[in-house]
């Protein structure tokens, strides 16, 4: 076996250069601190800016501002918490291919991406949006050195348009699907 074969492995890129923990484990560290953000801050904002978004924007669906106003802090709590779920298991299949998963990385892109949109929905307020804080401070610098890091190892997968739009479309399903089970999981738990 040559020098090059006996580097490759587990944790390790085409080169047999480690990718280190806390490229792929860091995703759930930088996930957490920004949806604490999220958690600590979503309630209130929902509760204090709902009626007047609902009069800036009268061409939003009335079910959308409903909703918004009817998703309470333990349902968003919870939502975030099967989030996590999702998170640490695109963390662990991160680590555990060397950076290489294909989930690892739509979830890192995914996350990334989910950056932007904080910062368009607090430029279409004109205001703090819950997230917009930890987006370019924590999520967009985490995710930019996360892929500079599986670059360098080489296991970086190419990003092509339609990789950007599964990556957005995986954030969303994930979202959607997180505020479904939070809402089942409430409901079990409160029925006698």
């Amino acid at each position: 076996m040559g020098g090059r074969e006996a580097g490759k492995g587990k944790g390790r890129g085409e080169d047999g250069r480690a990718v280190e923990g806390g490229v792929t484990f860091g995703l759930l560290a930088a996930w957490a601190l920004h949806d604490l953000e999220e958690v600590a801050t979503m309630p209130g904002w929902a509760r204090g800016q709902v009626p007047g978004l609902r009069q800036r924007y009268p061409r939003v669906p009335e079910r959308v501002w409903r909703r918004l106003e009817s998703t309470d802090g333990r349902e968003f709590a919870t939502a975030v918490a099967v989030m996590g779920g999702v998170i640490a298991l695109a963390a662990a299949d991160g680590h555990r291919t060397g950076g290489r998963s294909g989930f690892y990385q739509a979830a890192l892109n995914g996350f990334g991406l989910h950056a932007l949109t904080h910062m368009a929905q607090s430029a279409a307020v004109r205001g703090y949006t819950p997230g917009v804080v930890t987006s370019p401070l924590v999520v967009i610098p985490f995710t930019l050195w996360a892929r500079g890091r599986l670059r360098r190892v080489g296991v970086l997968r190419p990003t092509r348009p339609p990789d950007v739009a599964r990556a957005a479309a995986l954030a969303a399903a994930a979202t959607v699907g997180t505020h479904v089970v939070a809402l089942q999981l409430l409901r079990r738990l409160n029925s006698p």
